[in-house]
């Protein structure tokens, strides 16, 4: 498989989709609601108010459609922010997140 510099496998787009996102282990209620930065079937780049750890199993619902489970890949601090930037990925099956159904040529 061919990574490309950034390490992954497929483009990501820069699409904000409302999201919870929670620790696996949790009920659905449980978990932050908050949005993306850029979204693929495999993986999305995530805000966050808490600081994740690799390696840590997540759920993530978006707004309108089914949660999909993941993993952390990374947790990054945002400069002049309280936030961080969360990498998880998508391993076991894509997401079909409604919004890429409009631009899955551009993936390609």
């Amino acid at each position: 498989m061919d990574y490309g510099p950034t390490g992954r496998i497929e483009r990501r787009l820069p699409i904000i989709v409302v999201v919870r996102l929670a620790p696996l282990i949790s009920s659905s209620a449980d978990g932050e609601k908050t949005f993306t930065d850029n979204i693929s079937p495999h993986g999305a780049r995530i805000f966050s108010k808490q600081a994740w750890q690799p390696g840590d199993m997540v759920r993530v619902t978006p707004l309108h459609a089914p949660a999909a489970f993941g993993k952390v890949v990374y947790c990054q601090k945002l400069p002049d922010d309280d936030r961080f930037g969360v990498g998880v990925k998508f391993p076991d099956r894509p997401v079909p997140w409604p919004t890429l159904q409009k631009y899955g040529d551009l993936l390609g």
